[in-house]
């Protein structure tokens, strides 16, 4: 693997296994994590973290990513969940240190903080969104008025 910095030595199996392949389809399709960056929704500096085993890809970076390599995304899906699996924890984080979130949920990847502000609720968005376009249209509503008398 040309280039890339080697990967940690205790790293388990799978995640070494499941990175080498991230590598190679990195690879094919011959463009710099810059470029990269530019053809996905992941930073330069997300991919070089991904690439170098120092934190694990969402599961959509991988699909963007095999996208953009023009590879079937459903066997490296495969590898992903396995090597998510056993991806190390950083140092610091045992169970009962706030994790027993992603114990409970295996959806919610270990390296989202408990701590982050939740995602607002759709229906709350929606009636935000709602009341948003009520008020612009009342506003041209009276600017109507106004105008055309």
């Amino acid at each position: 693997m040309g280039g890339w910095q080697p990967l940690p030595d205790d790293l388990p199996p799978e995640v070494r296994h499941f990175v080498e392949q991230l590598r190679q389809v990195k690879d094919r399709t011959g463009l710099s994590l810059v470029a990269l960056g530019a053809r996905t929704a992941y930073s330069k500096s997300s991919w070089h973290r991904y690439l170098n085993a120092t934190q694990p890809p969402p599961r959509q970076a991988v699909v963007a990513l095999c996208r953009v390599a023009g590879v079937d995304a459903e066997r490296l899906g495969v590898r992903w969940e396995m090597a998510v699996e056993a991806w190390p924890r950083p140092t610091g984080t045992q169970k009962g240190d706030g994790d027993e979130e992603y114990e409970d949920d295996p959806t919610r990847p270990w390296w989202d903080t408990p701590d982050e502000v939740p995602a607002a609720d759709p229906s709350r968005r929606l009636l935000v969104v709602a009341a948003a376009l009520v008020l612009v249209l009342l506003v041209l509503t009276v600017i109507g008025v106004v105008v055309f008398g």
